[in-house]
């Protein structure tokens, strides 16, 4: 399938592991992979970055596979919440880089264009995470404010 504001098909990413049982070198319990996985919430990383941590340095293939939950489940039963979807975050982050880089640069009509595309796309997500009710249906997007939100 190709992506939406280009003609390009996209890179591939990674595949997931194979098995569903627990690898034999895996070390940590699931006690210690969710303690784990509590302790990097707190510090401020974002799911997909927790696995990718939990992977590399911990050689965690699937928190699932080792916990029997995943993620977002055991974030949801230590009441840790984030205020945005992390789809939703990053692109805002990408907004607000591109508007602060714009401020300086008025004439770079390019980046214009990908602030364009890139703030589609944050409605678009908006416009599903409300259907799904995951957001509330008064937010609204506002690059002002939403600025102070994601600097907390």
């Amino acid at each position: 399938m190709a992506r939406m504001h280009s003609r390009k098909k996209g890179k591939s990413g990674s595949t997931r592991p194979a098995r569903l049982e627990k690898p034999v070198w895996v070390e940590l319990s699931g006690e210690e992979v969710e303690a784990e996985v509590v302790k990097l919430a707190k510090k401020g990383n974002s799911k997909s970055m927790i696995g990718v941590i939990l992977r590399d340095s911990h050689g965690v293939p699937l928190v699932k596979v080792v916990t029997g939950k995943s993620i977002s489940q055991i974030l949801d039963s230590n009441d840790i919440i984030s205020p945005l979807p992390e789809d939703i975050s990053d692109l805002i982050k990408k907004a607000l880089n591109l508007r602060k880089h714009l401020e300086n640069n008025h004439k770079d009509l390019d980046s214009k264009k990908g602030l364009q595309r890139t703030e589609a796309k944050i409605y678009r997500l908006i416009r599903y995470y409300k259907k799904k009710k995951v957001l509330e249906q008064d937010f609204k997007y506002v690059p002002e404010k939403v600025r102070t939100l994601m600097a907390r």
